[in-house]
């Protein structure tokens, strides 16, 4: 399959490129500045695409380039996004408008150019990397990153019953919080405003200093991010019609799985009772 890929120069997005290559499939591994700081991750894919999620230019031109080359797109994993670490209060408006930019209105500008060829197609699917701190346990000093994923998620979810009569499916994959394989904690965003986050510093300091080492402690032995990839591997590798909507891939254990359940039935009851359960 023709598989798009965001933010594949690191993390799960680049572990799940490479996991789709090696398991046969066409992947343009989408990234910002692929002909420049990025170029060293962009040689290790065969088909590259210099694609910034947060300029509608940069999407359209990767998505035609797809188009010119391949005539199709058959499979679009949303994974492009940014954490930030720190106190909520501390965070600027513009900080926040800045992150949800990268984590969720950047995922409408992929749709927004991609949606039209899967329409016409009458097939296709979308991945969305979400997070187990939307419906699990998670500690403070993420709301921001928090967020703006259950903000994704809800998107992800209309999405989901928009597009099912166009053929196109829909699954959600869920990771924990992995303390290794990505860049997440190494290149989280901090507070611009610093004086209003050292007023945390006398109270809170010491437990967001060990909140990394705390989420490390309690990930069990022998699990990789690689896991992530895997997942979603798998998920593209099934027949469409046959993908599940919802995907947890979750060592710690953080509740985020049994709730979801509960909340996927709900949600399936909601529409049964309004007539709409064919969406489902």
């Amino acid at each position: 399959m023709i598989v798009l890929i965001t933010g594949a120069s690191s993390g799960f997005g680049n572990l799940t490129a490479r996991a789709l290559v090696h398991s046969g499939h066409v992947v343009y591994a989408g990234m910002r500045a692929a002909t420049g700081r990025n170029a060293q991750a962009a040689a290790a894919f065969e088909h590259p695409v210099d694609l910034d999620v947060q300029d509608q230019a940069s999407v359209d031109a990767a998505v035609a380039q797809i188009m010119r080359e391949q005539g199709r797109i058959d499979v679009v994993v949303h994974n492009a996004g940014h954490m930030v670490l720190g106190p909520a209060e501390a965070f600027t408006p513009e900080q926040i408008a800045e992150l949800y930019d990268v984590n969720v209105v950047s995922t409408q500008r992929v749709n927004r150019a991609v949606l039209p060829i899967l329409r016409a197609q009458g097939s296709g699917h979308l991945v969305w990397v979400g997070s187990s701190s939307t419906r699990g346990g998670h500690p403070p000093f993420l709301a921001p990153y928090f967020a703006a994923k259950a903000g994704m998620d809800a998107l992800a979810e209309s999405y989901a019953a928009e597009l099912v009569r166009f053929g196109i499916g829909t699954t959600i994959v869920v990771p924990g919080a992995y303390p290794s394989g990505t860049n997440h904690f190494a290149h989280a965003g901090t507070p611009a405003d610093t004086a209003r986050a050292a007023e945390y510093d006398p109270r809170y300091g010491e437990i967001r200093a060990a909140m990394a080492p705390a989420l490390a402690a309690i990930f069990p032995a022998g699990r990789t991010a690689d896991e992530v990839a895997e997942a979603i591997v798998r998920v593209v590798n099934l027949p469409a019609g046959e993908r599940p909507f919802r995907v947890h891939i979750d060592p710690s254990e953080d509740g985020s799985e049994v709730v979801s359940v509960v909340y996927d039935r709900i949600r399936a009851e909601f529409y049964h009772r309004i007539g709409i359960s064919e969406l489902i």
